[in-house]
């Protein structure tokens, strides 16, 4: 039986695929974000791209069957299978220390830049010198009535809610549990950061 792995609440974890493999991501008990990044595992510099990604696909946010493009336009991952509603943003840069100091906290806060880093230590990749933008996996960031403004709204997936992602390329893939407790994004009623789990699957 394939190893469930669990993402604690507001921290991340990395994992190794080859070529062909698929990660599972269960948003445990649903309405959690969860911050993806995809490195190539012999060049972490090539990396899962959002603007590439959004000029491959010719829309905002990656729709089931879609593959996403590192920043050298390769295919790196496709979201093969996705039980949620298939919110997801592209746009929304990972949050970091600074991010919280403009909230108006004071002291460290867990944020998903340093989730990065310390997922690919822990796996023994050394990560890239600059965090790339994430795909924010079940993220509900919608465009305004004016195309233009965007809001922050609670993610919209239930518990059990899951997204199989294949690997094109063998790959080191990062997720966080998001830990934004602030913006109401995560959670039972949008600031409750949760676990989710992953398995490699064949």
């Amino acid at each position: 039986m394939p190893a469930i792995e669990t993402v604690p609440a507001g921290h991340g974890k990395a994992l190794r695929l080859r070529a062909g493999q698929r990660v599972k991501l269960v948003n445990t008990h649903g309405g959690q974000v969860v911050d993806c990044w995809a490195f190539n595992a012999n060049d972490v510099r090539e990396h899962l791209s959002m603007d590439c990604t959004r000029v491959w696909n010719q829309r905002i946010n990656p729709k089931l069957g879609d593959t996403l493009v590192s920043n050298q336009r390769r295919p790196i991952v496709t979201l093969e299978q996705d039980t949620s509603p298939g919110i997801h943003d592209t746009l929304m840069a990972a949050c970091d220390q600074r991010r919280y100091e403009l909230l108006g906290v004071v002291g460290y806060h867990r944020n998903c830049q340093d989730n990065l880093v310390e997922g690919m230590l822990a796996l023994g990749v050394t990560p890239p010198p600059r965090a790339p933008s994430p795909l924010n996996i079940f993220m509900n960031i919608p465009v305004g009535d004016d195309r233009n403004s965007l809001s922050f709204q609670p993610a919209r997936c239930k518990a059990g809610d899951f997204v199989v992602l294949r690997a094109e390329m063998d790959c080191v893939v990062v997720f966080s549990a998001c830990p934004q407790d602030i913006a109401p994004i995560n959670g039972e009623g949008g600031v409750t950061p949760r676990d989710v789990a992953f398995e490699i699957v064949e």
